[in-house]
């Protein structure tokens, strides 16, 4: 169903930004009540985050258990004068599709006027849900969407709360406000058996990569990924990696392209490279594992209960894997537990960064929109992971699992051995 708009396609300076600056097709401009109404719900915020709601699933790169982020700009008396904010949050939010001016409307943009037309309602339709949540005292930027909390704990559920409670979404006690709002983990050796990964994970991967590539050659997604790891080839042999070979051209035929690539990624699986290349590709072929019910995601008792307790005191999740996020959101939704994935805000991979790189945790920090790098604590199993987050300001936790490599003496880090002692 299509949600009118009293706006139209413009012409102005903003618009003509979203073109340079985006490379974009169309851009649909609206005054939509609801796209109005929902920056004045928090009159100070900066942006509009929702997760875990359908119509998310309409945003360009974005799904169903991604927190979607809109950023939100004062307006002003002429529209003309927008266009400094406006530029502001561009660089800000690369992967913006939207943005909204407080009291006045939204910027939708797409590659196509299709594109922008059909994001343009599903944003107006994740606004709407948002007031619509606000006014039932749910907070809409949470998995669970449970009642929404006051900084002192209490739910801000005015007369719906005993509603609620009936339900069944939470227990009559109100949870007093962590001091870390928020938790990124790890998954091997925090959430996850480090066994699990390097004896069950890796080898079905490079087991299966022969016929992955042959069964899927064709397919975007594929010529994608051999595109990328051509590119890390490449990049491997000018720098001499150790156990990198060169690949055939295609016109060597496919058997041989796909014998090149295939002992490319046994090697960089060997050495265990956090490439982006070979994560994305192993995320791919353990996807038809999953689908296959040859692979099941293994994870730690405690996990399960802990994440239920942090949901339930208002604690957003995020995963920071060398993983794929594809990768990520497979084992936790075929896991030994069954589906977790609504206990997660989202899932961040080597595409934001290496783990070892403080700057990386810097970029998850402006992601997930934690002003404070003290209200963001990283729980991992590895030491140079904890040192770079550390130096961005994150808290940092080690976790102890069987399995996992021992810590440098006076390493100075909390450590813990279940999540159910956070």
């Amino acid at each position: 169903m299509m949600i009118p708009f009293p706006g139209t396609i413009s012409s102005l300076s903003c618009p003509l930004l979203a073109y340079e600056m985006c490379n974009a097709g169309a851009v649909i401009h609206s005054h939509g009540m609801e796209s109005c109404l929902v920056t004045m719900i928090s009159p100070f915020s900066k942006e509009f985050r929702i997760t875990h709601m359908e119509m998310i699933k309409g945003i360009q790169g974005h799904g169903y258990h991604d927190e979607l982020v809109v950023p939100i700009i004062e307006n002003t008396a002429h529209e003309g004068e927008l266009t400094d904010s406006f530029t502001v949050v561009i660089r800000t939010y690369p992967k913006a599709t939207a943005v909204l001016v407080r009291n006045h409307g939204v910027y939708v943009w797409g590659d196509s006027w299709i594109s922008a037309k059909t994001q343009a309602e599903c944003y107006h339709y994740l606004f709407d849900a948002a007031i619509k949540l606000h006014q039932l005292g749910l907070d809409w930027s949470t998995p669970y969407h449970g009642p929404i909390r006051n900084v002192n704990g209490s739910c801000g559920c005015g007369g719906n709360v005993s509603k609620i409670l009936k339900a069944g979404a939470l227990s009559s006690d109100c949870v007093v406000e962590p001091s870390q709002r928020c938790i990124l983990l790890d998954i091997g050796g925090t959430t996850t058996p480090i066994s699990f990964v390097f004896n069950v994970l890796f080898p079905y991967a490079t087991d299966n990569v022969v016929k992955h590539l042959a069964t899927t050659y064709d397919s975007a997604e594929t010529q994608d990924d051999i595109n990328l790891l051509r590119s890390q080839i490449q990049s491997d042999l000018e720098q001499g990696v150790a156990g990198a070979v060169p690949f055939h051209p295609d016109c060597m035929g496919k058997e041989l392209v796909i014998a090149s690539l295939a002992a490319n990624v046994e090697a960089m699986t060997r050495a265990d490279r956090k490439v982006t290349a070979l994560k994305q590709l192993q995320g791919h072929i353990w996807r038809t594992g999953y689908q296959s019910n040859e692979l099941m995601g293994v994870l730690f008792n405690d996990v399960p209960e802990a994440l239920e307790r942090w949901q339930a005191s208002g604690i957003k999740v995020y995963i920071y894997s060398s993983g794929s996020r594809e990768a990520q959101q497979l084992l936790f939704g075929n896991s030994n537990f069954g589906d977790l994935r609504k206990y997660f805000c989202g899932f961040f991979d080597t595409t934001v960064g290496r783990k070892i790189e403080s700057c990386s945790y810097v970029e998850i920090l402006r992601t997930v929109g934690v002003d404070r790098p003290a209200d963001l604590l990283f729980v991992t199993h590895a030491f140079h992971e904890a040192v770079a987050a550390r130096a961005a300001g994150l808290q940092v936790i080690i976790s102890i699992r069987p399995g996992n490599q021992p810590l440098p003496e006076n390493h100075g880090f909390r450590t813990i051995e279940s999540l159910l002692e956070l």
